[in-house]
């Protein structure tokens, strides 16, 4: 499944939008041995605590109860695993960074995370949510070079653009990506995205079905 994977960061001409038919919670575990068998692409989602990660999977499947959301920071603490048009996984993998939690619990997340990027072969993209409403954070920073230095395909998806004017995405999308420029020769695909309004929803589920036609046919599950 990460054959050419370099080639996933390259932006994707437009294509007719993805209609999504179904979505259904398969399964949830902490080790990427016990994800459902087969060779369906997955695409993880994952950020930091309080990103908005399960709200921004509800909109993506228009389903507000599909995903789990909270008001208390880093409850999901699985690898929770969707199946979406009996296609493709939509996987949500645990929030990280969330400061109350011990350091027993950070190192338990960060293996359970660890483990799935790492052994999963059949994880196809990585979606890294960052608040767009902050400045560059440090831990979203240290993960994005892990998954540098580990050659892991991923993408970039601003949340909350609801909650700033159009002017101020633009500085903050500016500033995250100059900071990435630092290190970065080649800069990740991005989207800016909104769960309140479904700013992003066409642009994230287009992507994904470019890649998917680039794989090698999969049989769906009937």
């Amino acid at each position: 499944m990460r054959n050419e994977k370099t080639s996933y960061l390259c932006r994707q001409k437009s294509l007719p939008h993805m209609e999504i038919r179904s979505a259904e919670f398969i399964m949830s575990n902490t080790v990427a041995e016990k994800c459902p068998p087969g060779n369906l692409p997955e695409y993880a989602f994952i950020g930091r605590s309080n990103v908005g990660k399960s709200s921004l999977i509800n909109m993506l499947t228009k389903n507000s109860k599909l995903a789990m959301t909270s008001s208390t920071p880093g409850k999901t603490l699985l690898i929770n695993h969707f199946l979406i048009n009996k296609e493709w996984y939509l996987v949500d993998l645990p929030g990280y960074g969330y400061a109350k939690r011990g350091k027993k619990m950070v190192n338990q997340i960060r293996a359970v995370i660890e483990g799935y990027v790492q052994k999963r072969m059949q994880m196809t993209c990585l979606f890294v949510l960052v608040d767009i409403r902050l400045e560059p954070q440090a831990n979203d920073l240290g993960f994005i070079h892990w998954l540098g230095e580990n050659g892991v395909p991923f993408a970039l998806i601003f949340t909350k653009a609801d909650k700033v004017t159009g002017a101020k995405r633009k500085e903050s999308v500016d500033c995250y990506l100059e900071k990435l420029s630092e290190t970065w020769e080649e800069l990740p695909p991005y989207f800016v995205s909104s769960a309140e309004t479904r700013l992003g929803r066409d642009e994230i589920l287009d992507y994904i079905d470019s890649i998917n036609k680039t794989l090698k046919p999969n049989k769906s599950i009937k």
